[in-house]
């Protein structure tokens, strides 16, 4: 694979594989030639060290043309300001892939993206705090409804002997009734037998 470590944002060939030089981390097992556009020895040395092939690209020195010394100040510190920002980004996004937020030093920004993502994970775990209690209440709520289940199947222990008495008078009335008929039901049956 031919793998190509530069910043561009576009015109890129078919056949290639581009990354970002500044989120290098260690080297592609499978890269067979590397190119690498500007200044990244830790790059250059990784993959020599593994015995693939790496040619090194020199990007063009700016030139600032213009007779003010003024201007050529404020874009240096135009460019040293992107770099920082820059940097501060690649910093927040290292930190994101590691699973935390870490509050970059500098850079309007990446201090304005770890607000806004601050805000997002406090959201989140609201959120998560939310729908755990709502788990507990749903497993309450199944608790209650077995519950009342079982206490709707099983008269008081009292009641058992006498929805058994009525049941018997009925039977012997030979009256039909249903099987789970309540102890109110039973009682008004029995009563029409005494009324015959």
């Amino acid at each position: 694979m031919k793998l190509v470590y530069t910043n561009q944002l576009d015109g890129f060939e078919p056949g290639k594989r581009y990354r970002v030089p500044g989120l290098f981390r260690s080297i592609e097992r499978d890269a067979t030639t590397v190119t690498v556009v500007g200044d990244y020895p830790e790059i250059v040395t990784a993959y020599e060290d593994a015995g693939v092939g790496v040619e090194v690209v020199e990007l063009p020195v700016l030139v600032v043309v213009g007779t003010q010394a003024s201007a050529s100040g404020e874009l240096s510190q135009l460019l040293a300001d992107l770099q920082a920002e820059s940097g501060a980004m690649v910093l927040l996004v290292e930190g994101m892939e590691g699973g935390e937020i870490h509050r970059p030093e500098s850079g309007d920004l990446a201090l304005r993206l770890f607000e806004v993502l601050g805000t997002i994970h406090g959201s989140v775990g609201e959120l998560t705090t939310e729908r755990d209690g709502l788990l507990l209440t749903v497993d309450e709520l199944r608790d209650e409804v077995e519950a009342l289940k079982r206490a709707a199947i099983t008269p008081p222990a009292g009641e058992a002997d006498e929805i058994a008495a009525l049941k018997a008078k009925l039977d012997e009335a030979k009256v039909p009734y249903r099987a789970n008929a309540s102890k109110e039901s039973l009682e008004k049956l029995v009563a029409e037998l005494t009324k015959e």
